[in-house]
Protein backbone atom coordinates (compact mmCIF):
# COMPACT_ATOMS: atom_id res chain seq x y z
CA UNK A 1 0.00 0.00 0.00
CA UNK A 2 1.36 3.67 -0.72
CA UNK A 3 1.22 5.90 1.86
CA UNK A 4 1.54 9.28 2.08
CA UNK A 5 3.84 10.32 5.78
CA UNK A 6 5.60 12.99 7.23
CA UNK A 7 9.12 12.56 8.51
CA UNK A 8 11.50 14.40 10.26
CA UNK A 9 15.39 13.95 8.80
CA UNK A 10 18.89 15.81 9.77
CA UNK A 11 20.47 17.19 6.32
CA UNK A 12 24.37 18.05 6.03
CA UNK A 13 24.32 20.23 3.33
CA UNK A 14 28.26 20.22 2.35
CA UNK A 15 30.41 24.04 2.02
CA UNK A 16 30.52 23.65 -1.90
CA UNK A 17 26.13 23.77 -1.67
CA UNK A 18 25.77 26.56 0.43
CA UNK A 19 25.53 29.35 -1.57
CA UNK A 20 22.83 27.38 -3.44
CA UNK A 21 18.78 27.55 -3.09
CA UNK A 22 18.67 25.62 0.21
CA UNK A 23 15.36 24.08 -0.02
CA UNK A 24 16.08 22.67 -3.84
CA UNK A 25 19.71 21.41 -1.94
CA UNK A 26 18.01 19.91 0.68
CA UNK A 27 15.02 17.93 -1.33
CA UNK A 28 17.97 16.51 -3.41
CA UNK A 29 20.13 15.50 -0.84
CA UNK A 30 17.18 14.04 1.01
CA UNK A 31 16.13 11.96 -2.14
CA UNK A 32 19.97 10.96 -2.86
CA UNK A 33 19.68 9.54 0.46
CA UNK A 34 16.65 7.94 1.49
CA UNK A 35 14.82 7.24 -1.89
CA UNK A 36 14.63 3.37 -2.49
CA UNK A 37 16.14 2.81 1.09
CA UNK A 38 14.10 0.18 3.04
CA UNK A 39 12.86 0.52 6.72
CA UNK A 40 11.19 -2.07 8.50
CA UNK A 41 8.56 -0.04 9.96
CA UNK A 42 7.74 2.67 7.33
CA UNK A 43 8.39 0.40 4.47
CA UNK A 44 10.27 1.99 1.04
CA UNK A 45 10.96 5.33 0.23
CA UNK A 46 9.76 6.12 -2.78
CA UNK A 47 9.83 9.26 -3.48
CA UNK A 48 10.57 12.87 -1.41
CA UNK A 49 7.47 14.85 -2.21
CA UNK A 50 7.57 18.44 -0.37
CA UNK A 51 10.00 19.82 2.21
CA UNK A 52 7.60 21.11 5.02
CA UNK A 53 9.94 22.57 7.30
CA UNK A 54 14.03 23.13 7.49
CA UNK A 55 15.40 24.10 10.79
CA UNK A 56 17.84 26.47 12.12
CA UNK A 57 21.23 25.12 10.77
CA UNK A 58 23.79 23.80 13.13
CA UNK A 59 27.63 24.07 12.38
CA UNK A 60 29.66 20.97 13.85
CA UNK A 61 33.47 22.25 14.95
CA UNK A 62 35.83 20.55 12.03
CA UNK A 63 33.30 20.40 9.98
CA UNK A 64 32.11 22.70 6.88
CA UNK A 65 28.86 21.48 6.56
CA UNK A 66 25.36 22.82 7.85
CA UNK A 67 23.28 20.28 9.57
CA UNK A 68 19.62 21.17 9.29
CA UNK A 69 16.47 19.37 10.80
CA UNK A 70 13.82 18.45 8.02
CA UNK A 71 10.55 17.91 8.20
CA UNK A 72 8.94 16.19 4.35
CA UNK A 73 6.48 14.32 3.25
CA UNK A 74 7.45 11.06 1.49
CA UNK A 75 5.71 8.50 -0.73
CA UNK A 76 5.90 5.42 0.87
CA UNK A 77 5.18 2.30 0.03
CA UNK A 78 4.33 -0.72 2.47
CA UNK A 79 3.38 -4.21 1.74
CA UNK A 80 0.77 -5.52 3.91
CA UNK A 81 0.03 -9.42 4.60
CA UNK A 82 -3.25 -10.12 3.13
CA UNK A 83 -3.42 -6.64 0.81
CA UNK A 84 -4.75 -7.69 -2.99
CA UNK A 85 -2.16 -6.28 -5.00
CA UNK A 86 -2.24 -6.03 -9.42
CA UNK A 87 0.94 -6.69 -10.88
CA UNK A 88 2.79 -7.84 -14.06
CA UNK A 89 5.10 -11.09 -14.20
CA UNK A 90 8.62 -9.58 -14.87
CA UNK A 91 10.51 -13.51 -14.57
CA UNK A 92 9.79 -17.04 -14.51
CA UNK A 93 11.91 -19.43 -12.95
CA UNK A 94 11.29 -23.34 -12.16
CA UNK A 95 9.95 -22.75 -9.09
CA UNK A 96 7.47 -19.77 -9.40
CA UNK A 97 6.94 -16.33 -11.02
CA UNK A 98 8.29 -13.11 -9.59
CA UNK A 99 5.74 -10.43 -9.77
CA UNK A 100 6.33 -6.57 -9.96
CA UNK A 101 3.70 -4.79 -7.35
CA UNK A 102 4.79 -1.40 -7.20
CA UNK A 103 8.56 -0.57 -6.50
CA UNK A 104 9.42 -3.97 -5.51
CA UNK A 105 9.05 -7.71 -6.73
CA UNK A 106 7.00 -10.50 -4.87
CA UNK A 107 7.46 -14.03 -5.60
CA UNK A 108 4.32 -16.48 -6.84
CA UNK A 109 5.92 -20.15 -5.80
CA UNK A 110 4.83 -22.58 -8.34
CA UNK A 111 2.54 -24.31 -5.42
CA UNK A 112 0.87 -20.75 -5.04
CA UNK A 113 -0.49 -20.24 -8.41
CA UNK A 114 -3.07 -22.86 -8.98
CA UNK A 115 -5.03 -26.05 -7.72
CA UNK A 116 -3.70 -27.59 -10.86
CA UNK A 117 0.07 -29.24 -11.05
CA UNK A 118 2.23 -27.67 -12.95
CA UNK A 119 5.11 -27.64 -14.71
CA UNK A 120 8.23 -25.27 -15.88
CA UNK A 121 8.31 -25.24 -19.71
CA UNK A 122 12.04 -23.94 -19.91
CA UNK A 123 12.19 -24.14 -23.56
CA UNK A 124 9.47 -21.14 -23.71
CA UNK A 125 10.03 -19.68 -20.38
CA UNK A 126 6.35 -20.34 -19.08
CA UNK A 127 4.54 -22.56 -15.80
CA UNK A 128 1.61 -24.51 -17.36
CA UNK A 129 -1.22 -25.75 -15.67
CA UNK A 130 -1.53 -30.09 -16.68
CA UNK A 131 -5.06 -30.29 -16.52
CA UNK A 132 -6.22 -27.07 -17.58
CA UNK A 133 -3.53 -26.03 -19.86
CA UNK A 134 -3.49 -22.48 -18.53
CA UNK A 135 -0.27 -20.97 -19.02
CA UNK A 136 2.09 -18.22 -16.76
CA UNK A 137 4.19 -16.35 -18.86
CA UNK A 138 6.53 -12.74 -18.27
CA UNK A 139 4.60 -10.17 -19.01
CA UNK A 140 0.90 -11.19 -17.67
CA UNK A 141 -0.87 -9.32 -15.44
CA UNK A 142 -2.13 -10.90 -12.20
CA UNK A 143 -4.08 -10.11 -9.18
CA UNK A 144 -2.31 -11.49 -6.09
CA UNK A 145 -2.58 -11.53 -2.00
CA UNK A 146 0.63 -10.69 -0.26
CA UNK A 147 0.81 -13.80 2.32
CA UNK A 148 4.50 -12.83 3.79
CA UNK A 149 6.96 -9.93 3.96
CA UNK A 150 10.21 -9.60 5.05
CA UNK A 151 11.76 -6.33 4.97
CA UNK A 152 15.97 -6.02 4.81
CA UNK A 153 17.19 -2.65 5.50
CA UNK A 154 20.90 -3.67 4.86
CA UNK A 155 20.20 -4.54 1.38
CA UNK A 156 17.01 -3.90 -0.25
CA UNK A 157 17.22 -6.22 -2.92
CA UNK A 158 17.62 -9.15 -0.59
CA UNK A 159 13.57 -8.22 0.91
CA UNK A 160 11.03 -11.05 0.09
CA UNK A 161 7.00 -10.86 -0.39
CA UNK A 162 5.48 -13.90 -0.81
CA UNK A 163 2.80 -14.17 -2.79
CA UNK A 164 -0.51 -16.58 -3.44
CA UNK A 165 -3.07 -16.57 -6.32
CA UNK A 166 -4.77 -20.07 -5.36
CA UNK A 167 -8.41 -18.60 -4.37
CA UNK A 168 -11.35 -17.35 -6.27
CA UNK A 169 -11.03 -13.84 -8.24
CA UNK A 170 -7.06 -14.09 -7.77
CA UNK A 171 -4.48 -15.30 -10.95
CA UNK A 172 -4.30 -14.27 -14.14
CA UNK A 173 -6.63 -11.83 -15.44
CA UNK A 174 -7.73 -13.48 -18.19
CA UNK A 175 -8.54 -16.65 -15.80
CA UNK A 176 -10.25 -14.32 -13.64
CA UNK A 177 -12.58 -12.96 -16.16
CA UNK A 178 -13.33 -16.94 -17.75
CA UNK A 179 -14.13 -17.97 -14.22
CA UNK A 180 -16.15 -14.92 -13.72
CA UNK A 181 -18.02 -15.86 -17.36
CA UNK A 182 -18.37 -19.07 -16.22
CA UNK A 183 -20.17 -18.17 -13.12
CA UNK A 184 -22.70 -16.03 -14.90
CA UNK A 185 -23.93 -18.28 -17.62
CA UNK A 186 -24.34 -20.88 -14.70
Amino acid sequence: MYLKMQLVNTVRVPPELLGCELDLVIKDLLAESLEGRIDKKLGMIVAIIDLIDIGEGRILTGDGGIYYETTFEALVYRPQIQEIVKGRVVEIVNFGAFVEIGPMDGLVHVSQISDDFITYDEKNSRLVCRESNRALSEGDRVVARIVAVSLNEADPGESKIGLTMRQPTLGKFEWIEEERRMVESG
